[in-house]
């Protein structure tokens, strides 16, 4: 009997170690989500950023050309003024008097003229009949042309003395905004002082002059001589303001100097920007955004997709054969928005992983499928586009 429950026992063991009492092992984990972006071949414009500083587009000093009393200002500080608008009357007295004596000096030299043509005149006559000698009508000849000259001359005297006289009215030389003034009415101002009594600057168009060091163009211009760098169409600048927004308007750059600074090594870039608004302030430091060239068939990838190993190179993961992930070496150039030129490691038809990197290992098998923040981003991008 004991015998019998024995062998009963041990064939329940035995069905319970070969069926595990009913119970299944767990299934595999599915596998992991990816996002990625097939890479392609596309034309890069090739950016650089510099600081600048604004200049106006024409700036001038206005300057006594007389010396005299300032009687009256005629404009508000930091108003528009016009070419030509009188900005302020220096005392005129003096000048008027001199003018008066100018032409009264002028009136007694042309009545002298009459006297001295008649008696040259005369003496001429006179020396067909021996009544004078040749040397009396040669004397009266000549007082004839000296009173002819001091007429000349008293008509310059003249017309400098007018012109001193209109110099106590002190016009505008150019169309701009003016600034405060440096001397108010009843100082006494001279021709060449050191200061000006007010500057105007024009404003609605700016120029933006920027430094780039001659390094960068040299090798721009060798990249462009081996080819794979093109001129890029039309040479377009964007503005970073002090306060970090962009300007809204695009400028054009003009010309770049022909000599290198030889303290700095670097060579200045001018832009010219359209300031409706008044905006741009000459003198405020800004940041220049140049389209230098472009760069033809590359690889642009996402710059979320390209990261760092514990040596520093840059590294990629691609979805390879039957959905597993490959770790790639790849070589970067330089950024290009949010995006790296790769120019080894990466071809077009790579499928880059970009989101879904965390812990992922290579030969891992995913899950591939449209990165969603890379999406998001491009219709931003051709919403942005098509307004």
């Amino acid at each position: 009997m004991q015998k019998g429950i024995f062998v009963g026992l041990l064939a329940c063991a035995s069905a319970l170690a070969l069926g595990g009492c009913g119970e299944q092992s767990p299934p595999a984990p599915p596998p992991p989500s990816v996002g990625i972006v097939e890479l392609t071949v596309q034309n890069a414009p090739l950016m650089t950023e510099l600081p600048g500083r604004i200049a106006a587009l024409e700036t001038a000093e206005v300057r006594p050309q007389i010396n005299g009393i300032i009687r009256r200002r005629l404009f508000a500080e930091g108003a528009q003024v016009r070419a030509g608008q009188m900005l302020y009357e220096i005392e005129d007295a003096p000048y008027r008097a001199a003018l008066g004596q100018a032409q009264g000096a002028l009136a007694r030299a042309q009545a002298s003229i009459r006297a001295t043509a008649l008696q040259a005149q005369r003496y001429r006559d006179l020396v067909g009949i021996n009544a004078v000698s040749r040397q009396e009508a040669d004397n009266a000849a000549a007082s004839a042309q000296q009173a002819r000259a001091d007429v000349a001359a008293q008509q310059a005297a003249v017309q400098a003395a007018r012109v001193n006289q209109d110099f106590t009215r002190i016009r505008a030389p150019i169309s701009g905004r003016i600034g405060r003034s440096l001397f108010t009415p009843g100082a006494l101002v001279q021709a060449g002082q050191a200061d000006p009594l007010a500057t105007i600057q024009r404003t609605d168009i700016v120029y933006v002059d920027v430094t780039q060091s001659a390094a960068q163009i040299i090798d721009l211009k060798q990249a462009m001589k081996a080819g794979g760098v093109g001129v890029a169409a039309g040479a377009r600048v964007q503005l970073l303001l002090p306060n970090g927004s962009t300007y809204p308007i695009e400028g054009r750059l003009q010309f770049s100097e022909v000599t290198v600074d030889p303290s700095s090594g670097a060579v200045t870039l001018r832009a010219t920007f359209a300031n409706p608004d008044g905006l741009l302030l000459p003198g405020m430091y800004v940041r220049a955004r140049l389209v230098e060239g472009e760069r033809s068939q590359v690889v642009l990838a996402p710059q979320q997709g390209i990261s760092r190993d514990a040596r520093g190179r840059a590294t990629a993961m691609v979805v390879g054969t039957n959905n597993k992930a490959e770790l790639r070496q790849v070589e970067t150039d330089r950024a290009v928005g949010d995006k790296w030129i790769v120019t080894k490691g990466l071809k077009a038809g790579d499928r880059l992983i970009v989101e879904g990197l965390v812990n992922l290992r290579p030969g891992t098998v995913v899950k591939p499928g449209p990165a969603q923040q890379v999406t998001v981003a491009q219709k931003q991008a051709n919403a942005g586009g098509a307004n």
